[in-house]
């Protein structure tokens, strides 16, 4: 299924971004890398984003503050995010990551299949979503617009 949407990949470590975009490369979608939670929001906000792969532990910005923030958003809450962290998964961590309804909580360093196939599901189905909403605004736009002809000719008959 052909989409615009980009897979944003955040971190702080410049070779962690290397080898994140290295091991998604084989599924041809289009990557956009920031290494600052203010960047990955720029992002957010620009954009059509379909995943987020975002480190929890980033100065200045965290990925859960990102997190917070792009889930009060309408236009960005239902997108995808997978956090990573280098360090061990904290049960105060991964709560409030899933209470904030991210998919994954995932420690780095990461199996390439196993991130490639996380994020083939979540990227493809967040596609499907959106595809199925865009379907679901055109028929409602047509049932008002059939409704308003029906309106106008029962309110302007012809002789």
């Amino acid at each position: 299924m052909p989409t615009t949407s980009v897979i944003l990949v955040v971190d702080d470590h410049k070779d962690t971004l290397f080898a994140l975009e290295s091991a998604l490369a084989p599924l041809g979608y289009p990557l956009v890398s920031a290494t600052n939670g203010d960047d990955a929001l720029r992002v957010v906000l620009r954009g059509d984003v379909g995943l987020i792969l975002l480190d929890v532990r980033m100065p200045g910005v965290s990925g859960l503050d990102v997190v917070r923030y792009v889930r009060r958003l309408d236009q960005t809450r239902a997108i995808p995010i997978i956090l990573l962290t280098g360090f061990d998964v904290s049960r105060e961590i991964a709560a409030a990551a899933f209470l904030l309804g991210v998919a994954d909580v995932a420690l780095k360093p990461i199996d390439p299949l196993t991130l490639r196939t996380k994020v083939r599901y979540l990227f493809d189905t967040y596609a499907q979503l959106k595809s199925l909403q865009q379907e679901i605004d055109d028929l409602r736009a047509q049932v008002k617009d059939s409704a308003r002809e029906k309106d106008s000719y029962v309110e302007d008959p012809q002789p």
